[in-house]
């Protein structure tokens, strides 16, 4: 596994949200309600950007079709159509000023 950093602690802040690829890692890096997370930047139901998802209590919903995802596992709380696999949460790792991934 390798160390890959993402952010800037001095950088984050509520409402925080940021795309980024790494590798075959598709990922989003967010800030709600002072938690820092890192999903998986699509909805695995037909792949579509979480980029402009409504967040709130913890979870994360899918614009395009409504789908709702927890934002600390990642499980599927709510699918408006087919069945879809959860999303995937990524650990994140702090490393000086910076956080991070380990892939």
């Amino acid at each position: 596994m390798q160390y890959y950093p993402l952010e800037q602690l001095i950088n984050l802040y509520d409402g925080y949200s940021r795309q980024f690829r790494v590798g075959s890692h598709s990922l989003m890096l967010l800030q709600h309600q002072g938690r820092l997370r890192l999903l998986q930047s699509h909805c695995p139901h037909r792949g579509h950007s979480l980029e402009h998802s409504l967040i709130s209590n913890d979870s994360i919903q899918c614009p395009l079709h409504a789908y709702v995802f927890s934002c600390d596992s990642g499980e599927l709380l709510h699918a408006s159509a087919e069945p879809c696999a959860d999303l995937t949460v990524y650990a994140l790792t702090y490393e000086s000023s910076a956080v991070g991934v380990m892939l």
